[in-house]
């Protein structure tokens, strides 16, 4: 319904202003908001200012109407949460699970967990609406399935939505954690921004490609796979991919670790490695430092090819502060054409922690409130 898609942003309009916008009679406006009120999609809000007389009526999307499910699966931790239709948070929950303990058990977990929360919150089963999951591995976005995701043994061809819908009856949708957290981060602090790169870097290196205010996936699902970008720097390392050279090689968290562990730093990890930026270790600065550069050279490429206003960094890796931001300003800003770069913003990312479970709502929520489920939601 156009009214509808009209209404879902949340922002209060009178019968006047709908019907404006609209083209349509001011009697048929009062009928359908009428109807969006009764199925409880549309609530009255305050009255907006009046011209001389009585203050017209305002409508707006009641965000409490129904709920959606967001769930974000890592590597080591899944969290769950029910969230509402302007993507707040109403109960969240999340669990020590290794996603290598294979998608029956990680998916009993989350929709356990997930009525759980569903009673938690209040809420009934019959209000979801929809269910967005992120996973950490390239996913056939058409069918939800994971395709060759190197850390998930045991989902590859997996089909995510066929098997938890056996269990919560509604729609569906499986993505990549790089794209739900771009997503996130869009919905967290750049809600205007078209052109915008989310960039982790944690165990692996990855990134989410937003352009002309859509979401990137490509033809395989694997957009945005900078990690297997080669870097002159790593040209003798081998990566886990087979090849030499990759840019994961060489600045994702365990890399830098390594390269600690050889100057005799005692590093095991990229939480190691955090630690000890933030303990003021030189060592581990400078190679934060240099493996932001290394990032830096990657994405002066995508700067070029891609044009974003936005690179938000995330992921583990992130909460080194300030250092490893640093490099990839210092290497960007000064290889990128000026013009590529006058208004570029190389920002922490916003949403932090959060980004992937505030994405994967989004993505319920940009499914359950579009004009094709219409109908279902107004069920």
């Amino acid at each position: 319904m156009e009214l509808f898609q009209l209404l879902r942003d949340g922002v209060p309009r009178t019968r006047a202003q709908l019907a404006k916008s609209t083209g349509l009679a001011r009697s048929t406006i009062a009928a359908r908001v009428e109807e969006l009120m009764r199925m409880g999609l549309v609530m009255p809000v305050a009255d907006a200012a009046s011209t001389g007389g009585r203050p017209p009526s305002q409508f707006a999307l009641n965000p409490s109407a129904r709920v959606v499910l967001a769930a974000d699966i890592g590597a080591s931790h899944t969290t769950v949460a029910v969230v509402d239709l302007t993507g707040a948070i109403l109960a969240a929950r999340t669990e020590s699970l290794a996603v290598a303990e294979g998608p029956e058990r990680v998916l009993t977990w989350m929709v356990d967990a997930a009525v759980g929360l569903l009673e938690d919150a209040g809420r009934d089963v019959r209000s979801l609406v929809a269910i967005g999951i992120g996973v950490p591995g390239p996913v056939e976005h058409s069918t939800g399935q994971p395709v060759n995701p190197p850390i998930m043994p045991g989902w590859n061809r997996f089909d995510v939505p066929g098997w938890v819908q056996q269990h919560l009856q509604v729609p569906v949708l499986v993505d990549n954690d790089v794209n739900i957290m771009a997503l996130g981060e869009r919905a967290t602090a750049w809600p205007t921004t078209a052109h915008l790169m989310f960039v982790k870097v944690a165990t692996g290196i990855g990134a989410g490609v937003i352009s002309g205010g859509e979401l990137q996936r490509g033809a395989q699902g694997v957009a945005g796979d900078i990690g297997h970008v080669r870097v002159a720097r790593g040209s003798s390392v081998v990566c886990h991919c087979g090849n030499q050279g990759c840019l994961e090689a060489i600045a994702s968290g365990p890399a830098i670790a390594r390269a600690l562990r050889a100057q005799g730093v005692p590093a095991e990890n990229g939480d190691d490695v955090v630690a000890l930026v933030k303990q003021g270790n030189l060592d581990a600065i400078q190679a934060v430092r240099q493996a932001g550069r290394d990032i830096g050279e990657v994405l002066t490429a995508c700067v070029s090819l891609m044009n974003p206003s936005v690179i938000a960094m995330g992921g583990s890796m992130s909460r080194v502060g300030e250092h490893l931001i640093a490099g990839v300003r210092e290497v960007v800003y000064t290889r990128s054409m000026p013009l590529a770069t006058e208004h570029l913003a190389i920002v922490p990312s916003s949403a932090a922690e959060n980004a992937g479970i505030i994405g994967a709502g989004m993505l319920a929520i940009e499914h359950a409130l579009s004009p094709e489920a219409f109908h279902s939601l107004a069920g």
